[in-house]
């Protein structure tokens, strides 16, 4: 999937499995021109996603989550994905 709107859409649509109470997706492709990512079509993003289903699990296991709810995608239309996972008790601190 080439499409940058059409690979954020999916991806929304993945972590939606999370049930997120805010979720943040930035496509930061543009900051990585003629990187090796980039010239095979795999885009970069951040990501800043506040979900319950964080709650006493620790970074690796939420990122863990996170990939796994995104599958496939990490293999072919992600190139990188920097991730900021919290637990909605966590974005009050």
């Amino acid at each position: 999937m080439s499409d940058p709107s059409a690979v954020e859409t999916l991806l929304r649509e993945r972590l939606s499995t999370l049930s997120p109470v805010a979720l943040e997706l930035v496509d930061e492709s543009h900051l990585h021109a003629g990187h090796a990512g980039a010239r095979s079509g795999g885009r970069h993003y951040r990501l800043d996603i506040v979900s319950g289903s964080f709650a006493g699990l620790r970074t690796m296991e939420r990122h863990r989550l996170v990939y796994a709810a995104l599958g496939d995608l990490m293999q072919r239309d992600i190139h990188a994905l920097s991730i900021t996972a919290r637990s909605p008790d966590e974005t009050t601190r």
